[in-house]
Order: structure tokens, then sequence, then C-alpha cells
């Protein structure tokens, strides 16, 4: 178990917009469970990253999906040339270790999965391995951070209220015009001129959001379009190809944020 190999040792680029990294310090000093709740994309896995390295932890993160199962997180029994070995899963590896554990999309894993994460998130911090008969005490370092995204809640699925109420919160959304500009052109090295035109399209998209869009234009699919026109694409088939294409297959939508586009680079 090696803790170095999950340490971040670049600082991760990360635009604070308001006091989020002062309050998950406060929350990290009593190892607090945190939730980030926020829409996909708006820098939420980023912020854990940025706070890992600023707070010199070990990250492990999940990405959380439907097919995953508590042996997933915790670990499970495996068959070698010697007979059966116990693996630890990732979960187990961070209260092990005193690693932060960031479940990401917490939302899409099995609510009868998300049990397994109660033990750690109140008084005990114990963690139970049923099928090795041994429980574990997180270390005294162990963070346990989850994200989802509220707005697909009524569409697909939601956390437990008893899951809910074992985390602290903080909202995460999309930063505002000029702070995401800044933060395309320093993760793409774009000019500000077509990424204020970037997040003007954005914000054509986000307004349409309950009106034919489930979620607008995220800030990672406005660094995709940046990177390809900084790679000499036209932005009008960059922004066709990384913003329009990946989140809406409706023609009426479609042809309303072509024209945005045009417009916006005539």
């Amino acid at each position: 178990m090696n803790a170095e190999q999950y340490r971040i040792t670049e600082e991760p680029y990360y635009q604070p917009q308001k006091r989020e990294i002062e309050l998950f310090q406060a929350a990290y000093a009593s190892r607090m469970p945190v939730m980030l709740k926020g829409p996909t994309g708006c820098g939420k896995s980023r912020f854990v990253e940025h706070m890992a390295w600023k707070l010199q932890k070990p990250l492990i993160t999940v990405a959380c999906n439907e097919d995953m199962t508590a042996s997933d997180l915790v670990g499970r029994f495996l068959l070698d040339s010697s007979g059966t070995r116990w693996q630890d899963g990732p979960l187990t590896l961070a209260a092990r270790m005193g690693a932060i554990c960031y479940l990401d999309e917490i939302v899409e894993a099995r609510q009868d999965t998300t049990v397994v994460i109660h033990p750690l998130t109140d008084y005990r911090r114990t963690l139970p391995l049923d099928k090795k008969g041994e429980l574990i005490q997180a270390h005294p370092d162990f963070q346990l951070v989850i994200s989802y995204n509220p707005g697909y809640q009524n569409l697909m699925k939601d956390l437990k209220e008893s899951t809910k109420q074992r985390f602290s919160a903080m909202e995460f959304d999309y930063a505002d015009a000029e702070v995401e500009a800044d933060i395309v052109m320093k993760e793409t090295g774009l000019e500000r001129n077509p990424a204020e035109s970037l997040v003007k399209i954005a914000q054509v998209s986000r307004n349409l959001k309950g009106h034919g869009l489930n979620e607008g234009i995220s800030t990672r699919l406005l660094v995709y379009a940046a990177t390809l026109i900084k790679n000499g694409i036209e932005p009008h088939d960059a922004c066709r190809m990384a913003l329009v294409c990946p989140i809406i297959d409706d023609a009426d939508i479609r042809d309303t944020l072509h024209h945005a586009i045009d417009s916006v680079f005539a």
C-alpha cells in the first residue's frame, strides 16, 4: 500500500468562485464528510483534486456507475495460483492509508451499494469487511467526499435521505462569464475574444435548460471546443462538434444553438 502513488504532485488549476476552498479546509480539519452538488462539468472533480494537492493528501477517485457493487468499493477475494487472496477496493485502501476518497456521481451507483459508506460518515468512522471478518478503523486523515448532479434527480435517481444527511454539502455552479473565460484561456491557451465567444454560446444553452435541454453546455465542453479551435479547427465546426452534438438530438434546439454560434462567430 503506497500512498505516494495517489498524491497529486503538481497543482491542478482551479479558479475559486466563492469561499469553497476555505469551507472545504474547515470541513477537512474535522474530517467531516462532504457532498459536492452541481451540474455536470462545472469543476467539482477539479476542485477535489486541487484540495487534495493543497492539503498534501493522497486522493483516490471512484467513477460511480449503475453496475458498481459493494465489493467494487470495499474489496473481494480473488483466485490466483496459490489459492485465494483478498484485494482491497478503493474505499478500503483510502480508509487504511488516510486518503481522501472521492466518489464521483454517487447517484449513479445502486442504492444498496452506497449503504456501505454509512459507518464511515458518523462518529464510528469504521468500515466492516463482512466477507473478510474485519472491521477497519479509518485512518485519522481519511475523509469521504461525494458528488452528484441534483438536476438529474427527478429524471433518474436521487440519494436516500439517510445518505444525504450524513454529509455537509457545498453547492457548485458554472462560473460567471469573465471567470469562465479565464478558465478556458488558462486550460487551452486560447485568446480572450474567442474564449468569451464560447462562454456566450454556453450561456444561451443554459437558458434553454428545462425548455428542451436537460443540461446546458458545461465548462468542460467549452474547454473541448477551445482545444479544437487552438488546434486549427474553424470555430463553427469546433462548436458544433464539441458543444452541440454531445448534448442535443432535437432538431429545433440544435438549430437554435447553431444560430447562436453563427451570431457569435459572425
